[in-house]
């Protein structure tokens, strides 16, 4: 399955709703790969499609040198603003397929919600040369919980309803068993999850469905109906005036 040419400008409209709304990543990740793949404040990362840099905090936080390679020139710009002050923190203009980092220097690579962007076989070689031996690729996306509640269910219906697009760029259609399987080869995987949230006013549940991609931008035909159909939505589901955006976030992980 390729990806859509312009997958590395998709998003360079929607960064200011990305940094306000995107949920970041819980600390349980980090439990994670300490139980799991050896993970400690000393390793150094490539956090690759890191966006506005929402995955990258958490490892920064933890004291890590993480390179944060980012093909979209605003998300960037964003992530280099919004991570300022982490000293460990290295802005790298490049892609999956060319991150422009030095051969085995960093022991694990992550994408959060990015993934499904990728040129798998070229990320994968890609991967393979700026890992060192036995280094860790790791995957990891927030998962939206449509079964949840009411109003998760029905804004994942509204979500289907107006999405642009949705085929190619979302992480439910492009990414399944056989091709993780493929990505990590012989030695296979491993899966664990986690449980998220975000909670909201009107404004930020509209925010939240504005940072996707394949959703209607302002000047679209389909954009005030959607917004309309998204406060009906709100006010009769909403309890003092907030709801909850449920996700379970999973965490794929495993030597290539």
């Amino acid at each position: 399955m390729s990806v859509p040419q312009d997958s590395t400008k998709r998003f360079s409209s929607r960064v200011e709703n990305y940094v306000k709304y995107r949920p970041s990543y819980p600390a349980a990740v980090i439990d994670i790969l300490t139980e799991h793949c050896h993970f400690t404040p000393n390793a150094v990362l490539a956090d690759i499609g890191s966006g506005t840099g929402l995955l990258t905090e958490l490892f920064l936080k933890q004291g890590n040198p993480v390179f944060g390679v980012e093909p979209n020139r605003e998300m960037r710009e964003a992530g280099e603003r919004l991570l300022a002050a982490y000293p460990n923190f290295t802005n790298v203009a490049g892609t999956a397929e060319a991150t422009t980092l030095p051969d085995h220097t960093v022991d694990f690579v992550t994408a959060g919600q990015a993934f499904h962007w990728f040129d798998f076989a070229k990320a994968r070689q890609e991967f393979l040369r700026i890992l060192k031996p036995q280094g860790w690729a790791v995957l990891v996306w927030n998962v939206r919980q449509p079964q949840a509640t009411p109003f998760m269910a029905g804004y994942e219906a509204l979500m289907h309803r107006y999405a642009i697009d949705i085929e190619n760029a979302s992480q439910e259609y492009r990414i399944n068993d056989a091709i993780l399987a493929e990505f990590y080869g012989s030695d296979g995987y491993q899966r664990a999850t986690c449980p998220n949230r975000q909670i909201f006013d009107f404004e930020g549940v509209k925010g939240r469905l504005l940072s996707s991609s394949y959703m209607p931008d302002a000047g679209h035909p389909q954009y005030n109906v959607m917004l309309a159909d998204l406060a009906t939505l709100f006010e009769n589901e909403q309890a003092d005036g907030q709801v909850f955006i449920e996700y379970e976030t999973r965490v794929y992980y495993g030597h290539l």
